[in-house]
């Protein structure tokens, strides 16, 4: 299971940008990841409970947000879903279109700093 190494990298690299940010401890860490990111969002959310255990991260929820895979078709000018398996083919002018402009991301978007305590 990939997603825990990735789910590792989340909680240490949230940690150090909350570390920067002057944060201690944190309560929400959002991310994109794309639908032809080879990350099952179940599978990662499941693992982020096991990385964050005994770190700044102990309490935070991971919040995913998922990404549909589109491609470009340049004769078209039109963007389209291309689905899972991906297929590039145009549906309006029946042409292979080539270039994928989202369903690869995988990045933390956002980090929630739990609230200060009294």
């Amino acid at each position: 299971m990939h997603e825990l190494s990735i789910a590792t990298a989340i909680v240490e690299q949230a940690g150090e940008l909350a570390r920067a940010d002057g944060t201690d401890s944190v309560s929400a860490v959002t991310v994109r990841v794309g639908e032809l990111a080879g990350v099952v969002p179940e599978a990662l959310d499941f693992a982020f409970e096991v990385a964050r255990d005994g770190t700044a991260l102990a309490t935070a929820r991971l919040v995913v947000e998922r990404v549909p895979a589109r491609a470009w078709c340049e004769p078209c000018a039109e963007e389209f879903p291309v689905g899972v398996p991906p297929f590039f083919w145009c549906p309006g002018c029946d042409r292979p279109a080539p270039t994928l402009r989202s369903g690869r991301e995988l990045e933390i978007t956002g980090i929630e700093p739990a609230p200060a305590r009294p």
